[in-house]
């Protein structure tokens, strides 16, 4: 690796010391163990000590979410004996996920089956350093906005290394991340980056750098890589052991064995905690930079106050980020907007003119929950509809775990998802029904009209122009489904709301009022 000059280095102040930086004699690369002290230090760009916005560094605000870090006292070293230590708790980690078998077919249970055995034979191979993981078995999935990603699937037993590998490293580098990372980290999730994005939006902060790593995953530097572990890890059989790891085979769908000579392999245990170290040097740099920014994994917002602001930032963060990271700014997709025109991890963010901040669903979230409906509820739909609204109401408890965030803003976009969701269900019922006197007699068995004949019989009407007339809807209607199983989003988001206010109501009958008054 070539060395690269930087001028008049800025150490970072706060939460790091530099390492001393090792003099390399000229025209010879770096090796790994001494290109940790090169790292140390940010490379220095013609970007001033400011704040976003212009104006001098502000002091930071008290943040509503928890620190990520649980740790009590010094971690203690990252050794070989530490990850055989945690062999047997890797285990019951990849057997909780489950998990399809790797290249060798072996399946979690014969793992499990066969595991007294195999720990002998992996702690005798990791002790003496002759572990070599197996080949990966690689699995094209498609993407929500086209093409595909590939996915590696390590065998179980690699899986179980790389699991005891990470909660080795793990508390050695947790504590140094920045506060500002909230993916695949402890008492951290979107919700927190959320938040956190919330009360910037709500500080004045409304436009949004944001930026897109053009396949993050499979273009990291094992190098350099390597380097920034090894300013913590002092075992070089821990070392050799993770460079085996990152340069591991891959079989491909084809059945062709490949090289890893770049990247970090999506689908393993270790994957999550490595990309926070590489992009741990992006967060330092954020940081001196005095920017206000959230990052979560690979997605990376930053917050300013104008849209010349945000220009001229992402031009000086992509030069960093190709020029000393050697990562990829996809160009096409990164772009300075409102936090009500972009996706945030899914939402948008909509500031008021009192200086509150809104969540709401962006509309690429809309478009992605209607597709899934449509897939869930086929027109062609054959088993009882019992079963249907089972497989919808299932979606709908994963769904709004995530994005239940959001305020009452969302409201209409959730009634929307509820009204499509009902309708392809009434078209299901009535295909399932078939002639239209058998649909007349159900329907008036639920309450009876003579409207009801009127409207079946008209003209030639399909079963998902009649599922729209209001004497299909008023009797297949919300009660009949919640009957069935089916709870629907706006419901779920009142009930969520209700459980943040009931303890001020005064009684059951001022909390039936406020029910009806979010419903309307």
């Amino acid at each position: 690796m070539a060395r690269q000059k930087s001028e008049d280095p800025v150490v970072p102040e706060g939460r790091r010391k530099s390492a001393p930086t090792a003099r390399a004699r000229g025209g010879k690369g770096v090796p790994v163990d001494q290109e940790a002290g090169q790292l140390g230090l940010p490379l220095a760009t013609a970007a001033p000590q400011e704040g976003a916005d212009g104006g001098a560094l502000a002091q930071p605000s008290p943040r509503p979410w928890p620190k990520a870090s649980v740790l009590t006292g010094p971690a203690p070293p990252a050794t070989m004996e530490v990850v055989i230590g945690h062999l047997d708790e890797a285990l019951a980690h990849v057997a909780r996920n489950k998990g399809a078998p790797g290249s060798d077919g072996l399946r979690i249970e014969e793992v499990q089956a066969r595991w007294p055995s195999l720990r002998r034979q992996l702690t005798r191979s990791l002790r003496e350093g002759s572990y070599r993981p197996g080949p990966a078995r690689r699995k094209m999935i498609p993407k929500p906005g086209g093409g595909e990603r590939g996915l590696s699937i390590p065998n179980v037993v690699d899986r179980v290394v790389q699991q005891a590998l990470r909660a080795a490293l793990q508390p050695l580098f947790e504590p140094g991340f920045s506060e500002h990372s909230h993916g695949f980290r402890p008492n951290r999730s979107c919700h927190t980056a959320i938040a956190e994005a919330r009360g910037y939006v709500g500080e004045g902060f409304e436009g949004v750098v944001d930026l897109d790593l053009s396949k993050f995953f499979d273009r990291v530097n094992h190098q350099r890589l390597l380097a920034r572990v090894g300013r913590q890890v002092e075992s070089r059989a821990l070392m050799k052991l993770l460079a085996c790891v990152l340069r591991s085979e891959t079989v491909l769908p084809d059945g062709l064995v490949v090289q890893t000579e770049e990247g970090v392999p999506q689908g393993g245990s270790l994957s999550p905690l490595l990309s926070n170290i590489v992009l741990d040097e992006l967060d330092i740099e954020l940081e001196r930079r005095g920017h206000r920014f959230v990052r979560y994994a690979d997605d990376v917002a930053i917050f300013v106050r104008s849209e010349r602001t945000g220009e001229r930032v992402m031009r000086s963060i992509s030069r960093f980020i190709e020029g000393r990271m050697r990562l990829k700014v996809n160009a096409e997709k990164s772009a300075v907007r409102r936090p009500d025109e972009g996706n945030l991890l899914g939402f948008r963010l909509i500031p008021g003119s009192d200086g509150s901040v809104e969540v709401d669903l962006s509309d690429r979230t809309l478009k992605r929950a209607h597709a899934r409906i449509r897939e869930l509820t086929p027109r062609n739909w054959g088993g009882r509809i019992e079963w249907c609204l089972d497989r919808l109401n299932r979606y709908f408890t994963g769904w709004f775990g995530f994005f239940g965030v959001c305020t009452e803003v969302a409201r209409q976009r959730l009634k929307e998802l509820d009204s499509r969701a009902r309708r392809r269900v009434r078209a299901i019922q009535l295909r399932q029904w078939k002639r239209k006197r058998t649909i007349v007699r159900k329907l008036n068995r639920m309450k009876y009209s003579k409207k009801v004949g009127h409207h079946m019989y008209r003209g030639r009407r399909g079963w998902w122009d009649l599922s729209g007339t209001g004497v299909v809807s008023h009797r297949l209607n919300t009660a009949w489904m919640r009957e069935r199983g089916l709870e629907p989003l706006l419901d779920r988001h009142i009930d969520r709301v209700l459980d943040r206010v009931a303890p001020v109501q005064s009684g059951p009958m001022a909390q039936l009022c406020l029910w009806d008054g979010l419903r309307s």
